[in-house]
C-alpha cells in the first residue's frame, strides 16, 4: 500500500507542476513565454531600482516577424529603424536547442560587467557601446514595455525582443 501511495503522490505532484502555469493565469505557452521573459528582465531592473516592464503583445508580433525573417534568411542584423513609433531591439542567436530562454537574456545582462554610469553612449569601461548596448536597452528607465519572440533557423535559434519606449539615446542617462 505504501508503494501505491508514493506513486499516486508523485503523479499528483507532477500534474500540479504541469498545471501551474494555467493555475497562475497563463493559459497558453505564449503567456508562459512572456512571463519568463518579464521575470528575467524585471529581476535585473529591480537590482538598480528601475521599474518593471509590462508585456506588450503588439511588440511581440513585431518581434516575431523579424525573428522569422532572421531564422529563414540566416542573417543576423537589426531591423530597419522606424521613423514613427521607434522601438528598441535586442537580438540573440545561438546553437539550436541548446540555450534556455533565461540563458539568452542573461547573455545581455552579463554586459553589466562593462557598464559604467554616465550619459549614453559613454557607458562602457571598454569604450565600445556594443559591449553594453543590450544591457542598457534592457535597463533603460524610460522603457516600460517589452515583447519578444523566437524562431529557429537551419542551425540557430533566434530571440528578438522589442522595447517601447526605445532606449539608447545619445546624451541621456540609462537609469
Amino acid at each position: 500500500m505504501k508503494g501505491r501511495l508514493k506513486v499516486r503522490s508523485c503523479i499528483a505532484l507532477s500534474l500540479m507542476v504541469l498545471a501551474a502555469p494555467v493555475m497562475m493565469g497563463a493559459t497558453d505557452l505564449d503567456s508562459f513565454f512572456g512571463d519568463r521573459i518579464l521575470a528575467v528582465h524585471n529581476r535585473e531592473r529591480a537590482t538598480q531600482g528601475v521599474g518593471p516592464l509590462r508585456w506588450n503583445p503588439e511588440l511581440a508580433v513585431s518581434a516575431q516577424r523579424w525573428a522569422d525573417h532572421l531564422a529563414a534568411s540566416g542573417t543576423f542584423e537589426h531591423a530597419p529603424e522606424r521613423a514613427s513609433n521607434p522601438q528598441g531591439e535586442n537580438l540573440w542567436a545561438g546553437t539550436k536547442g541548446y540555450f534556455s530562454l533565461e540563458a539568452r537574456i542573461n547573455a545581455w545582462i552579463r554586459e553589466k560587467q562593462y557598464f559604467r554610469h554616465g550619459t549614453f553612449p559613454d557607458n562602457s569601461v571598454t569604450g565600445k557601446v556594443a559591449d553594453v548596448g543590450h544591457y542598457t536597452q534592457l535597463m533603460w528607465r524610460q522603457t516600460h514595455e517589452v515583447g519578444c519572440a523566437q524562431a529557429t533557423g537551419a542551425a540557430e535559434d533566434v530571440l528578438v525582443c522589442r522595447y517601447s519606449s526605445a532606449g539608447n539615446y545619445l546624451g541621456e542617462q540609462v537609469f
